[in-house]
């Protein structure tokens, strides 16, 4: 085979698999093989990182341990409680961050028939983040403290990384910032030591394509929004 024509074959699956991935917000309840399992994250650990520290370390509650943590975090959430987020989520969203921000919110809100406004409605779609959407299983991605940003920057690639896997492997998922607001609670669940940094959450397993919340798609920018080149 040209090897043109290889490249072309090799770039069009990581499009295919960029462009059919969403984040799933309903799952089957049906648990993935261990087998299954493995390989993604045999490739996931393939990540690049800083130094080649690869400073990602990952929990994945499955079975009766999920539904230990889900009931532990799903009870902090619901009472309105947080412990804080090991590192600074946004300050604020602005321009056309927020634009985005609400263009993917309202897509949400549109999809499932929750009027603009409704806050309650909003509230109670929110703590389904701490169900998992109903996966049968959640990860927790946590670094080392003293990596600093460099180490969340590490599993932020990481976790892109293990969401192309699962969706090569017909797997759906969503990456989840929201486990992060509860990090000394997953502390104390999961026994880790207090120099672990929670990165984020993802839920995974087989998306229930029949229900009505996976059938929208998020909007991407441009190219031309996005990047300078710069030649002389």
């Amino acid at each position: 085979m040209d090897a043109s024509v290889k490249q072309q074959d090799r770039i069009s699956v990581l499009e295919d698999l960029l462009n059919e991935r969403y984040s799933v917000r309903a799952f089957l309840p049906q648990p993935v093989p261990r087998d299954t399992i493995e390989r993604l994250l045999t490739a996931a650990q393939r990540t690049a990182s800083w130094c080649n520290s690869q400073p990602w370390q990952v929990i994945i509650a499955s079975g009766e341990a999920r539904e230990r943590f889900r009931k532990a975090i799903y009870a902090a959430a619901a009472s309105g409680t947080e412990d804080g987020h090991d590192f600074p989520p946004p300050r604020e969203y602005l321009g056309v961050y927020l634009e985005r921000r609400r263009e993917s919110g309202f897509q949400l809100y549109n999809t499932l028939g929750i009027a603009r406004g409704d806050r309650a409605a909003y509230a109670k779609q929110a703590l389904e983040n701490y169900n998992f959407f109903g996966a049968p299983h959640v990860a927790i991605i946590h670094t080392d403290e003293p990596l600093g940003v460099y180490g969340a920057i590490d599993c932020g690639a990481y976790v892109g990384n293990f969401l192309l896997a699962a969706q090569a492997l017909g797997l759906g998922t969503i990456p989840q910032a929201a486990l992060a607001r509860h990090s000394k609670l997953i502390r104390r669940h999961f026994n880790l030591p207090d120099d672990r940094r929670i990165v984020c959450g993802i839920s995974f397993g087989y998306a229930d394509h029949a229900n009505l919340v996976n059938s929208y798609r998020t909007s991407r920018a441009t190219v031309a929004d996005t990047v300078t080149f710069v030649d002389e």
